[in-house]
């Protein structure tokens, strides 16, 4: 597919929305390092305080990576964020779940701005107005 990439410069409107997305998906993913703690501790888990701080770690690199999105490499940084939120779900089950609907999210993003911004400068070579 033409509008998937893994590095390089985006469309403003890509890496908004892209932004967007990766910020959204930071805050679910805080609300599933909470569970994972909650679950680790009633189970017994001594690593209860450790999964929450790695959760709290992949939030913030959510966060981080949206505010990237408008460097070369901050793509690349949202797609290692897709596969560390897959990979989440060896603690949490269901964010398996969270994964799959901000990867659709993220490659649904990816390649439908990349289609409006390839009309927008169509219309803008051709000379027709904003509407």
């Amino acid at each position: 597919m033409r509008g998937i990439v893994f590095y390089g410069a985006l469309g403003k409107f890509t890496w908004r929305m892209l932004a967007t997305v990766l910020g959204s998906q930071g805050v679910v993913v805080f609300l599933g390092a909470l569970v994972a703690r909650g679950l680790a501790s009633a189970e017994g888990d001594d690593r209860s305080h450790a999964w929450l701080w790695i959760g709290v770690g992949l939030a913030l690199l959510c966060f981080l990576a949206a505010g990237l999105m408008r460097r070369p490499w901050g793509v690349t940084l949202g797609w290692v964020v897709q596969a560390l939120t897959f990979a989440s779900a060896f603690v949490v089950p269901a964010m398996i779940g969270v994964g799959i609907i901000f990867l659709v999210l993220w490659v649904g993003s990816l390649v439908l701005c990349r289609r409006v911004e390839d009309q927008v400068a169509a219309r803008q070579q051709a000379g027709v107005a904003p509407q």
